[in-house]
């Protein structure tokens, strides 16, 4: 599949609870580390990535966290004055249409408006420009919504191309759902956990990206995992131990179920599949952040781990 790093726009995307975010946070560090200029997008959150990297709440604006590192916390209200703004071109206007309170209370009944200023304003950020024409951003690492949500959000393009007459907001959508679609700039991650639950979720979601949005799915990333640690010899040892026997027994079912996820991924998704370890911390912070990132080392970079 060939490394992240030859993508734009990362999509991070998986079932609520099974640490999308903080593998979110895991690659923009590890793209920033490789002097690769990088914005991390998250969706209306209470924004947990930028705590988990050890800096304060950045609010909506692109903020810097530190080298090569940006952060931005996606809101309807100011993206959709960023929205208006991009499509109208002057304030002036953007005053006299979005400021009125009549204007404001039909904008309600556009479907899926939120959704697309907030999806608007993150695919602005990818199609920014240097002087010199490059990208301005060499990595943009979207936090995507939960798994249900996802396809909703990722989807608005569609929905709105089939509903509002051309136009300027018809443009828009179309430049957003070719943009999603470009598999030379857009790749989605998928984050699942080595339980039955995420683990189907996470196959829906890549049927739905393929299906209904074309957004193909690049890697999937199995997190807190439980490699085998224990032989049925190590359990036969322990037979005298009660206590030690239960716990050893106990991980020695989570590594089970491990393997199972991990083959079912494989089997299904047809994509590398990287495992990233329990991490056993009683504060779950950066430090916690980079050990995740050098397990994904692999993905991002497409060569094998040493």
């Amino acid at each position: 599949m060939g490394a992240l790093f030859d993508k734009r726009l990362w999509i991070v995307s998986g079932k609520g609870g099974v640490g999308k975010s903080t593998v979110a946070a895991a690659l923009a560090l590890r793209s920033a580390r490789a002097g690769r200029r990088t914005l991390v997008c998250e969706v209306n959150t209470q924004e947990r990535i930028s705590g988990l990297l050890g800096h304060r709440p950045v609010g909506p604006q692109v903020t810097a966290l530190e080298a090569n590192l940006w952060a931005v916390d996606v809101r309807p209200q100011e993206a959709m004055r960023e929205y208006a703004l991009m499509v109208l071109r002057f304030e002036t206007l953007y005053k006299t249409v979005f400021e009125n309170k009549v204007v404001r209370y039909f904008l309600r009944f556009i479907p899926s408006l939120q959704e697309l200023v907030l999806l608007g304003k993150i695919l602005f950020h990818a199609q920014e420009k240097r002087p010199d024409g490059q990208p301005l951003w060499d990595t943009i690492v979207m936090d995507a919504p939960a798994t249900g949500h996802a396809i909703t959000f990722l989807r608005v393009p569609q929905v709105l191309m089939q509903t509002v007459p051309p136009g300027p907001m018809a443009r828009e959508a179309l430049k957003m759902k070719d943009l999603l679609e470009d598999p030379a700039v857009t790749a989605a991650v998928l984050v699942s956990l080595p339980e039955d639950m995420p683990v189907n979720e996470t196959l829906e979601l890549h049927a739905a990206l393929r299906d209904q949005v074309r957004v193909r799915t690049h890697a999937a990333v199995l997190n807190a995992t439980f490699p085998e640690r224990f032989t049925e010899d190590d359990l036969e040892a322990l037979v005298d131990h009660p206590e030690l026997l239960q716990l050893a027994r106990a991980h020695h079912a989570r590594a089970a179920q491990t393997v199972l996820a991990q083959l079912k991924l494989e089997r299904n998704l047809h994509v590398p599949v990287h495992s990233v370890p329990r991490i056993f911390t009683p504060c779950f912070d950066r430090s916690a952040i980079e050990q995740i990132m050098t397990h994904l080392e692999p993905l991002v970079t497409g060569k094998a781990a040493p």
